[in-house]
């Protein structure tokens, strides 16, 4: 069994909420424990199947601690993550649709189309954080047709699972934390990708991590980057009733300050400890 554990930097008031974690391929989120503070209760989405765990935070510093373990043989990404919705962050504008289906036929469909859809995707972004998505004030995924867009992974996997599920494709978008060889067990932020099904076939794809590696154009591999990779939550337009009023996020990838039920972000970093270790501070 080895250990997640997420530390919230600086002080916290209010209530935080976590996402209790889901079993994927990478592994198995099987409970989590708080130190610094007590989980008073949970809240469920249960159009995607996932919960997230509601913490009211002590005096000393908040750290969450989840459980993982070795994913069985043959585990597969939730079923409720390939579910297609009609939301805001999944739905394809016209062009974009038509642009899709025209590409995958071009390429001869099945595997091969998916390979292009992700291609044409790449070749529309530019890795950055932007202060302004592409998707700011949109009802839709618009079609991006000139220049390079910039956008982190958030931005590019919404395009691309728009663009995938548009052509008629199996597509997931699953976000949770990407620990890379060179920092240790460490990061400071989460991070998600794509899973695409057909014909029997599952394939991950990571288009920013082949951006910002510079690692070529992007094949399906589960970690281009050397590293590893824990999923807790997917999907996109999430929401949870908590103390009366409704949160809508985006997602509940990390965990989230809660002010009067309005969600912000905290400063964060979470480890992951090596296999057969479990850092200190976290509970057996």
């Amino acid at each position: 069994m080895r250990s997640l554990t997420v530390e919230i930097e600086g002080g916290v008031a209010d209530r935080v909420i976590a996402p209790l974690g889901l079993t994927s391929p990478h592994g198995a989120v099987c409970a989590l424990t708080v130190g610094g503070g007590q989980i008073e209760g949970t809240a469920c989405e249960p159009e995607l199947g996932l919960a997230a765990a509601v913490i009211r935070p002590g005096r000393g510093p908040l750290a969450l601690h989840y459980a993982v373990a070795p994913a069985p043989d043959g585990t597969a990404y939730p079923e409720a993550a390939f579910r297609p919705r009609v939301t805001r962050h999944s739905l394809a504008a016209g062009p974009l649709a038509d642009a899709s289906r025209r590409i995958a036929d071009a390429a001869g469909g099945g595997l091969a189309g998916i390979a292009a859809l992700v291609a044409e995707t790449e070749a529309r972004f530019a890795y950055d954080h932007p202060d302004i998505r592409f998707t700011d004030g949109l009802d839709h995924v618009p079609h991006l047709t000139c220049g390079l867009t910039p956008g982190s992974c958030v931005d590019i996997n919404t395009y691309l699972v728009a663009s995938l599920r548009a052509a008629g494709f199996e597509a997931a978008y699953i976000y949770g934390y990407f620990f890379p060889m060179e920092k240790g067990g460490t990061t400071h932020d989460g991070h998600c990708w794509v899973v695409t099904r057909h014909d029997g076939q599952v394939q991950e794809w990571d288009i920013a991590h082949h951006l910002k590696a510079g690692l070529g154009p992007t094949r399906p591999a589960a970690n281009p980057r050397p590293g590893e990779r824990i999923a807790l939550s997917h999907s996109m337009d999430h929401r949870y009733r908590v103390a009366g009023h409704t949160v809508a996020l985006r997602i509940l990838g990390e965990p989230m300050l809660l002010v009067s039920g309005r969600a912000e972000a905290v400063t964060l970093r979470a480890s992951l400890s090596a296999p057969g270790l479990q850092p200190a501070g976290a509970d057996a």
